[in-house]
């Protein structure tokens, strides 16, 4: 594509994000949702590839139906209360169809099993944008909404998604759908922290994009599709592979690493609240998550695999390396320290 469609693309897809944002009217906020949908979708197919193909396909048919289901409910409040308000949804109906909905946009559990496929056929900077751009306007929808949605439900769906998106991510040896069930995971925890507090939501919304953006960022510039590929490239970039095995670990919520910070905080608003059996299980549905991001570690850096030549001077050839990573990098391990300023600011 020319350098004035991608432009014309990622300018949709920012306008559109902010217009979920800053608006409050039903009909605006669904068709800034289809203008994001189309946006992405140009940028999915643009590898000439039936696997791409597949995963537009989906993606257009997912969306569209969450899409649908939300000028449904926006339709349904309007006959009831009269008037096209997001803060104003009173009516029980509407908010059943629009929690279906949001759930199927942000691939939540029990509606994620589309996420994964669509993930592993498109390329690694789609699946990072698709991953990380593409949750933020749902995701602010939820925001305004979530004082009209059943808390329970809320943190029933929290909690499902947590679960399932640490054991189904077990037996994968995808990178991309390994990264697929990891966003799943992180979703549960975000409704969570939604339930409980916006400010600690939005906390974790920023530590989720950071950590994955770099995580996505490692397996590009080292072209990790595969567990296999992560043993194999030690000895082009041993830094990048540093880098890569800090965020696995960062991504697994060890501490003193960045993403021990929300989930620390999460747990604790929930023991304040007394919820001490659900904040337990929550606790456990992260040992999955930990049981593959260490695997993930240990083919990363603590084996030695077969060199593809004789040289063990490999690594230094020059490595396409991304302004992007360092910064990244620095955040998704050493913000930990910084947690009362941030928690208190944002």
């Amino acid at each position: 594509m020319s350098p004035l469609i991608w432009m014309t693309l990622i300018t949709s897809l920012t306008t559109s994000t902010t217009m979920v944002m800053i608006s409050h009217h039903w009909l605006l906020t669904w068709l800034s949702l289809e203008l994001n949908t189309l946006s992405i979708l140009p940028i999915i197919m643009r590898s000439n590839h039936p696997r791409t193909t597949e995963a537009a396909t989906k993606y257009f048919l997912i969306q569209t139906t969450a899409a649908a289901l939300i000028l449904l409910a926006c339709t349904i409040n309007a006959l009831q209360t009269g008037h096209w308000t997001i803060m104003q949804s009173s009516s029980p109906l509407a908010t059943t169809i629009i929690t279906m909905a949001i759930m199927m946009k942000l691939a939540i559990a029990p509606a994620h099993l589309w996420y994964p496929e669509i993930l592993q056929g498109v390329t690694m900077t789609t699946a990072l944008i698709i991953s990380t751009w593409q949750k933020i306007a749902p995701l602010t929808l939820l925001y305004l909404l979530i004082n009209h949605l059943s808390t329970s439900t809320m943190l029933l769906l929290g909690l499902v998604s947590a679960l399932l998106g640490g054991w189904t991510g077990l037996n994968q040896t995808q990178t991309r759908k390994i990264m697929a069930f990891s966003s799943i995971s992180h979703m549960g925890w975000m409704i969570t922290a939604l339930c409980l507090s916006p400010s600690l939501a939005t906390l974790t919304m920023i530590t989720y994009l950071v950590m994955t953006t770099t995580m996505f960022t490692s397996l590009t510039l080292s072209s990790s599709k595969t567990l296999l590929d992560l043993g194999t490239s030690w000895a082009h970039s041993p830094i990048l592979l540093t880098t890569t095995m800090l965020t696995l670990l960062s991504l697994a919520g060890l501490p003193p690493l960045t993403g021990f910070m929300p989930k620390l905080l999460i747990l604790k608003k929930l023991m304040t609240l007394k919820l001490l059996t659900f904040s337990t299980i929550l606790a456990l549905t992260g040992l999955p998550n930990l049981a593959f991001y260490t695997r993930m570690a240990y083919l990363t850096i603590l084996t030695t695999p077969p060199n593809t030549t004789n040289s063990e001077y490999k690594w230094r050839f020059k490595m396409p390396t991304s302004p992007l990573i360092y910064t990244s990098f620095l955040l998704t391990t050493m913000a930990l320290p910084m947690t009362p300023l941030l928690y208190l600011t944002i």
